[in-house]
């Protein structure tokens, strides 16, 4: 078995408890979050190796950090111990008809600052097949984006697949360069994309020939759009995309397409009520479909495999998609009843 390996940025996440507003009540929680290393956790749990790369600061925050990754049996040997702070970031929960908010501190965090002689890119890459990147990282600082572009370039001298989450943060993109004048580098090296439409318009710059959303999801428009980034990137072998529907803060339709080989896949649809946490919703589906392009042989399968495990993650509180393998595949096989299980 090969490593998944995830490189970017994990912060503290500091959350206002319940459903208060942002320092309603002089109490936060304090849990760590940050997309590729809530795919890395979610390898892990459905029994994959994988390793997780990012600078961390030497003192109680990183090293608090590490261990509880360590919990999660992640491998955390090339994480390089740099810079002097961890980003954080806080979040205040929605609920019904008022949206979740996250507000950032990253600023001059280890990752932003970081450069590539600060890693060893052979113990990085040993045994791993795939890399997983996203659109956050590069978002931070000229010096990160740089650095994820040298990461997908080093990861393809030795044969290693890219898999790429556009993940477009429009609060993160400050330091002078656009979305789209970075991601397309990125994306270039890029075997398996993970984008919605917005995220392809305004991080690769590429219009839409029809509205695909047209106040509802419609999985079958998607197919030109996907077909069109496949012809201007022919490197890519998939293209996933994640289909929300917000009802309200609390209720949301799940469900997602894969396009593969000129095939279009779509997944069963959920019907999500009283949400509890959808941060890390996106990245608890990469990684279920990470781990089920590795556990399974048919593309339905692993795109299933996918959505049944992020719709899980809904249930959760964290960025961490603290599910198993099995309890995935037992609601990809229809127990969606919530039952005790005894």
């Amino acid at each position: 078995m090969k490593y998944i390996v995830g490189f970017g940025e994990l912060m503290l996440r500091l959350t206002a408890p319940d459903y208060d507003r942002l320092l309603q009540s002089p109490e936060l929680n304090a849990t760590f979050g940050g997309g590729e290393a809530n795919v890395c956790v979610s390898c892990s749990r459905f029994g994959l190796l994988s390793r997780y790369v990012s600078a961390f600061p030497k003192n109680a925050l990183g090293e608090k950090a590490e261990e509880l990754l360590l919990g999660q049996r992640v491998d955390t040997t090339a994480i390089a111990w740099t810079g002097k702070r961890m980003g954080v970031y806080f979040v205040e929960r929605g609920s019904n008809q008022r949206g979740s908010t996250v507000l950032y501190d990253r600023e001059d965090s280890s990752i932003s600052t970081a450069i590539p002689n600060d890693f060893d890119w052979d113990k990085i890459f040993e045994n791993a097949d795939w890399l997983h990147v996203s659109g956050i990282t590069p978002a931070l600082s000229q010096s990160a984006a740089d650095l994820t572009l040298y990461a997908v370039q080093e990861a393809k001298k030795r044969s290693v697949k890219v898999s790429c989450d556009l993940n477009f943060r429009k609060k993160l993109w400050n330091y002078g360069k656009k979305s789209s004048e970075v991601m397309p580098s990125i994306v270039k090296y890029t075997d398996l994309l993970i984008a919605n439409e917005e995220d392809i318009q305004l991080a690769l710059g590429i219009e839409l020939d029809n509205d695909v959303t047209k106040g509802h999801l419609e999985a079958s428009d998607y197919k030109p759009l996907l077909q069109k980034v496949c012809e201007l990137y022919p490197n890519l072998t998939g293209i996933a995309t994640t289909l929300r529907e917000s009802v309200s803060a609390d209720h949301n339709n799940w469900s997602a397409i894969y396009y593969t080989n000129q095939e279009l896949y779509i997944s069963k649809k959920y019907s999500i009520t009283d949400i509890v946490d959808r941060v890390g919703g996106g990245d608890s589906f990469a990684g279920g479909l990470l781990s089920g392009l590795k556990l399974y042989t048919k593309p339905q399968d692993s795109l299933e495999f996918s959505v049944a495990a992020s719709c899980l993650k809904h249930s959760i509180y964290g960025d961490w998609n603290l599910v198993t393998r099995s309890e995935v595949e037992a609601l990809m096989g229809g127990d969606g009843s919530g039952r005790v299980q005894r």
